[in-house]
């Protein structure tokens, strides 16, 4: 069996990163070696589940939400970091709901590694939504904005 050291340095670095971040979990890897971060996962509130209602059509059916992530004008997060409105505090918005954007246009920057990156609008359209706050972490993948 071959013993494998661990480099508590990384491991510290990566936690703090985690937590300068605001991300739940962090993962790194180099050679064979791989290592994961992640925050205990907590529950703030749990409200009691509702018992099935009985097997009744509704007289009229409720529109069904449609995941931000599934709709087709969703704008992704390309990479994990915390994203900014604009590209310095107290500066005007690149975007808001209602704005005619075009192809290539900045949408939002997220900071990642001290470096800022512009996510830009991969079509022009209107922007129906802005799913996330300024200032705030985001996941690999997490839906951005709506372009319509």
């Amino acid at each position: 069996m071959a013993k494998t050291t661990i480099d508590s340095e990384a491991i510290r670095a990566l936690a703090e990163l985690l937590h300068d971040t605001g991300l739940n979990e962090i993962e790194y890897e180099s050679g064979s070696m791989r290592v994961r971060v992640a925050k205990a996962a907590t529950v703030v509130a749990a409200a009691p589940l509702a018992a099935p209602a009985p097997h009744a059509a509704p007289a009229t059916a409720a529109p069904v939400a449609m995941d931000p992530a599934d709709h087709p004008g969703a704008v992704k997060a390309p990479m994990v970091g915390v994203v900014y409105h604009s590209n310095e505090p107290g500066a005007a918005a690149f975007i808001k709901v209602g704005d005619k954007v075009t192809e290539g246009q900045t949408l939002v920057l997220i900071e990642a590694m001290k470096t800022f990156n512009p996510v830009r609008a991969p079509r022009g359209g209107t922007i129906s939504a802005i799913l996330v706050d300024d200032a705030t972490p985001v996941e690999y993948g997490e839906p951005l904005v709506i372009i319509e």
